[in-house]
């Protein structure tokens, strides 16, 4: 993937291949921009636009074929193949991530759990045996870990996250609630349920401005 695509391009492809997937489980064979941009609420010249980004799809006036676009969707993203993850942090939300199959389904394997709490290491959940913290870098440099979901209270996220990336991860899904730094050359995305909520209150307020 080129530096010079929008990282909103990217974040907007996901978007395009979950609704591929839906059209073609429904039999669908060719979908037009308008149509598919009407799903996603984006215009079908921003649909174009994006996908021009990595060549050449459809042709004018006929639309695009659902099944060729989607695998070309799922070769640029990388969804042709799995991904091994760990989850750091193993109380409510971390044990949730380990136990939604929804990740399993789309290719992400989740192979490793650690917690620095005594009595959850050595538990096992969903076959995952979940293992200290002291073991987190002999087992990142000994084993292939794709993407770390960091699921730690606040004041350990930082630490938790340097670890991760002198171990050599490169990819990190962060619900801590705070902003982890990384060095340039990893990826990081921040994911704060309590924060979206505040950005969507300013809404809420604006169309009940009298509500208690």
């Amino acid at each position: 993937m080129t530096s010079d695509i929008p990282e909103v391009v990217i974040n907007r492809l996901p978007l395009y291949a979950r609704a591929l997937t839906t059209l073609a489980a429904a039999g669908e064979t060719v979908v037009s921009s308008q149509t598919l941009g009407e799903q996603l609420d984006v215009t079908p010249a921003q649909i174009r636009k994006d996908l021009s980004y990595f060549g050449r799809f459809g042709k004018q006036g006929r639309g695009y074929n659902v099944d060729d676009l989607l695998d070309r969707l799922r070769e640029i993203l990388g969804l042709d193949r799995s991904w091994s993850v760990c989850v750091v942090g193993i109380g409510r939300l971390g044990q949730a991530i380990l136990e939604y199959d929804g990740f399993a389904q789309q290719g992400f394997d989740t192979v490793a759990a650690f917690d620095a709490a005594p009595d959850v290491a050595g538990r096992t959940i969903q076959g995952i045996e979940v293992r200290s913290m002291d073991d987190l870098e002999d087992y990142l440099t000994s084993e292939q870990v794709d993407i770390a979901v960091v699921a730690v209270p606040a004041e350990a996220a930082q630490a938790v996250v340097d670890r991760l990336v002198e171990s050599g991860v490169h990819a990190i899904l962060n619900y801590a609630p705070i902003s982890a730094h990384v060095p340039e050359g990893v990826s990081i995305r921040q994911i704060d349920p309590v924060v979206m909520m505040q950005g969507m209150t300013y809404y809420l307020k604006e169309l009940a401005p009298n509500a208690s």
